[in-house]
């Protein structure tokens, strides 16, 4: 702006010099030649005077360097000339000067010679005889006059022009400075131009509407970060163009980034074909999912885009963890399979034992051991169907059944009593150790935890094996522990024992009457109970599995325990 006023005031300034000369030159030309046509006018009327006293005589006495004299005839025929031969001029009677002084007395005229730049002035006075005398005088042009001045004239135009360019300087300074001292945040206050009011007043209303939403898009930026950051999945908004205009906390950690990505494209962070595909869909304003795997999980990409007045203005990046959902999906199919097929298995041999003995096939001393074989599956399909209801049961979080304080130590020694006859049967040796531990839960729940964990090391123990139940009763907890001198379970296998319908050795499973469910009913159990399983087995050296369930005031206390249901191999 300081630029702008000075070049403006340096223009005016210059402009109107230069004007001013131009016009004082103009009237300055013409003054002085005003005065010369009068003094012409003198001296012709002095001369007229003369010629008519002395006549020619009086001419050539004449000094005649500053002006030129003629004498015209009254036929217009030159008589004399003081500096040219009068013979050799022409006729002058239709001259302008001529003419007027032979009518009035008085004539005068200039006339200019583009040749010699000059203009000349002429007078005449005519006689008394009719013979007319004239002067002339040579008069420089305007043009001729500025080339004579130019030196004079070209210092003052220099002087002109430096003093223009200070006195501009120091008045744009001058006028710029009130508005270089302007305050802005409290436009209400400047002292300055009053011209400059209504805009201040302008500015003072217009950061008074910023403030409002400034504030309003302040809270909404926290309100969706207070959102976005302590959400557990990972939320990305894109430009048209794919770039990354804003990320949680959540989806960095899974793209292993940090907020440093912002203004990058999304293909920089990851370069997976399923996000390609995304984006070429999200650049057709069309809503896509797909599934990708990350760091040994699964997770669901969705992006929606956003649109403004039908124009795709960006898009939204949602992105799920679907593991435990595609694995409860898996679970579920494999779930209802293994259901289909231990159903089936004991079902066919029911009807083909029945299909025979109807038949009359069966010879009579083998009908027993048919019978005994019916009989036999038919149990272990009660058992079966048992074990799922119950498993249902538990999935349904058993809020019909009682809580109560239970002696884990007393329902222990029961359930050791009563599997006594089947532990003798296998020849295993079944013994239980501990002291009185309370628990709060449900005693049909603790009940099977027990049965289970106690069948399955009297089942696969070895001929004169050992089964050793202890309870013991912890500052904060109370721990169950059932360890066996069995045929242990291989380290590939002891992530998955508790998994449903899983058998380490099938045929050995299915001999020993198992249903495949107990460990899962045990696992459901203890995460109702908020107990943490621990499993510590090696292939033919036996096995040990310890619930850890939280001392009955700690349960009351708190309702929870860090670390339920969860298995940890040791």
């Amino acid at each position: 702006m300081t630029k702008r006023i000075f070049r403006s005031i340096c223009f005016v300034a210059i402009a109107v010099f230069l004007a001013s000369v131009a016009l004082f030159l103009c009237v300055l030309y013409d003054y002085f030649g005003n005065v010369q046509q009068k003094g012409l006018k003198t001296q012709t009327q002095l001369a007229a005077r003369g010629v008519e006293n002395a006549g020619a005589a009086y001419l050539e006495g004449l000094d005649t360097k500053d002006c030129r004299i003629t004498w015209i005839g009254a036929d217009g025929e030159v008589l004399f000339d003081s500096e040219a031969s009068a013979e050799e001029m022409e006729n002058h009677l239709e001259r302008e000067e001529i003419k007027e002084a032979r009518e009035t007395g008085y004539g005068e005229s200039s006339r200019y010679s583009v040749t010699l730049m000059e203009r000349t002035l002429y007078s005449a006075v005519g006689l008394k005889d009719g013979t007319v005398i004239r002067l002339s005088i040579a008069q420089n042009t305007l043009l001729t006059l500025l080339l004579g001045m130019s030196q004079p004239l070209l210092i003052i135009i220099v002087i002109a022009v430096a003093l223009s360019f200070y006195l501009a300087y120091r008045l744009s300074k001058h006028i710029t400075e009130p508005l270089n001292r302007l305050d802005l945040e409290d436009p209400l206050n400047n002292e300055g131009y009053d011209e400059l009011s209504p805009l201040f007043r302008r500015i003072h209303a217009q950061q008074q509407q910023i403030k409002i939403q400034t504030e309003a898009l302040r809270k909404k930026q926290e309100e969706f970060e207070a959102v976005t950051e302590n959400m557990t999945e990972g939320i990305l908004v894109l430009n048209t163009k794919g770039t990354i205009l804003s990320i949680n906390p959540a989806a960095a950690k899974l793209f292993d980034t940090t907020h440093a990505c912002i203004g990058q494209h999304m293909l920089s962070v990851n370069r997976c074909v399923e996000m390609s595909e995304l984006l070429s869909e999200m650049e057709k304003g069309l809503r896509a999912e797909k599934t990708i795997a990350l760091k040994g999980r699964k997770y669901q990409l969705d992006i929606s885009p956003v649109s403004e007045e039908e124009k795709v203005t960006g898009a939204v990046l949602l992105v799920l963890d679907v593991t435990e959902k595609e694995r409860a999906e898996q679970m579920r199919r494999e779930f209802t399979a293994n259901v289909s097929h231990e159903l089936k298995t004991p079902l066919q041999i029911i009807v083909g034992s029945a299909e025979l003995l109807s038949n009359g096939i069966v010879k009579e001393e083998d009908r027993m051991g048919f019978y005994s074989r019916i009989q036999g599956e038919a149990q272990r399909m009660i058992r079966l169907v048992e074990d799922i209801i119950r498993l249902s049961h538990l999935d349904e979080g058993v809020v019909d059944q009682k809580w109560e304080d239970v002696d884990l130590f007393a329902l222990a020694d029961e359930t050791v009593k009563a599997l006594q006859a089947e532990a003798e049967s296998a020849r295993v040796s079944l013994r239980l150790a501990g002291e009185t531990a309370l628990v709060h839960g449900v005693p049909q729940l603790l009940q099977s935890i027990v049965v289970n964990l106690c069948d399955n090391a009297i089942k696969y123990n070895r001929v004169n094996g050992r089964v050793d139940v202890t309870v013991k009763p912890e500052k904060d907890s109370v721990i169950l522990s059932v360890a066996d001198t069995g045929i242990g379970i291989p380290r590939e296998h002891q992530d998955r024992i508790f998994e449903r319908f899983y058998r380490v050795d099938k045929s050995r499973s299915k001999e020993l009457g198992g249903t495949g469910l107990g460990l899962s009913i045990v696992k459901h159990a203890a995460r109702l109970h908020h107990a943490k399983i621990e499993l510590d087995s090696a292939e033919g050296k036996g096995t040990a599995i310890a619930l850890i369930f939280p001392a009955r005031e700690v349960m009351n206390r708190e309702k929870t325990y860090s670390r339920y249901g969860e298995v940890m191999v040791l």
